[in-house]
């Protein structure tokens, strides 16, 4: 009996390595570097399963010209790379990674708080210059400091739960209510301005879209305390920019954390800086490298990495590989139809 073909697609060198040590046994593997529509169909036509990066569009003549496809995994949260209608009108199966990055990510915002609150990059670049002084760089406890949450889901709960183990105040901001965090972590709900107006530091956590574009504004940052921070490790345009520099520059914000830029807009989610890093890049370079914002001395500022751990990469991986063993086993895990 033939093994099930699987064809990936957007892949690596050392994630093919991964993959077939993983898989390679029991499905008859085929690896594509670019995406599925540059790639001639004849080469992956045969297939029983495709597995794809957001970057590759699985459209409806795509579909068509599988005539045995009977499962389409994305290696990603988002999947509107996908005719999913479609698909499910051929019964095709369609999965996801539902979570990838979720402590991940988390760490990192905490990365950023650590380095403000203990001044950590001026004690380096201080030291390194050879000046064992440490005049100037007293820093702040995070203990009994109020830290607000907007976006309590998967990441925002791994906030929540660090920064109950600093022994912080947290208030959250989430339409959906979680019994489990305010009883095993202390989060108290608060409605959206109080949060602003009590936090000492504030953390953003939510999805971009028509209703969160901008939530950080001049307006916003009105209701905020004098001297707090802003951490952004979700999607740049949450923030309006310039009122975030003008903030800045007038010590109403006292310092910012930044992981994400709102020149980003165009970006789907963290999976495709895997495999478009250079054109990211570039794209970003264009825009960003003279914005004064990461330049500004109170600004702690990184390329959109916080989802960049080894762990999270390999979990993407994992989940795939999981994805396609349980549906020839006769399970759908992570489906989205």
């Amino acid at each position: 009996m033939p093994k099930t073909k699987v064809c990936f697609f957007e892949i690596s060198d050392n994630q093919k390595e991964y993959l077939n040590k993983k898989l390679s046994k029991n499905f008859d593997l085929h690896f594509f570097t670019e995406e599925i529509q540059s790639v001639d169909k004849s080469k992956y036509s045969d297939s029983d399963v495709l597995a794809v990066f957001i970057g590759s569009t699985v459209t409806k003549d795509i579909i068509d010209s599988i005539p045995n496809l009977k499962l389409i995994t994305t290696m990603s949260t988002g999947f509107d790379h996908i005719d999913i209608n479609y698909a499910k009108s051929k019964n095709i199966v369609v999965t996801n990674v539902p979570t990838y990055g979720e402590n991940t990510v988390a760490e990192h915002t905490f990365a950023l708080i650590l380095a403000i609150s203990r001044k950590i990059i001026e004690s380096n670049t201080r030291l390194k210059s050879g000046n064992f002084s440490s005049t100037g760089l007293t820093g702040f406890d995070l203990k009994r400091k109020t830290i607000g949450v907007i976006g309590c889901g998967n990441i925002g709960a791994n906030v929540i739960k660090i920064a109950n183990g600093f022994d912080m105040k947290i208030l959250g901001f989430d339409l959906n209510k979680s019994e489990a965090l305010q009883k095993e972590f202390g989060i108290k709900y608060v409605e959206m301005d109080k949060l602003f107006k009590d936090s000492d530091i504030i953390t953003l956590h939510l999805p971009l879209n028509e209703h969160t574009k901008h939530l950080i504004n001049r307006e916003s940052i009105k209701k905020m305390k004098k001297g707090v921070i802003i951490i952004n490790t979700a999607r740049g345009p949450l923030i309006e920019t310039d009122a975030l520099y003008d903030a800045l520059v007038e010590e109403k914000v006292a310092f910012a954390g930044i992981d994400v830029f709102e020149e980003e807009g165009f970006l789907k989610e963290e999976a495709q800086i895997l495999h478009d890093d250079e054109k990211i890049s570039a794209n970003m370079k264009t825009v960003v490298t003279n914005h004064v914002l990461i330049n500004h001395p109170k600004v702690i500022a990184t390329p959109h990495n916080a989802f960049n751990s080894y762990e999270a990469i390999n979990r993407i991986l994992n989940t795939t590989i999981k994805n396609i063993v349980e549906f020839k086993l006769g399970r759908i895990p992570n489906t989205i139809i």
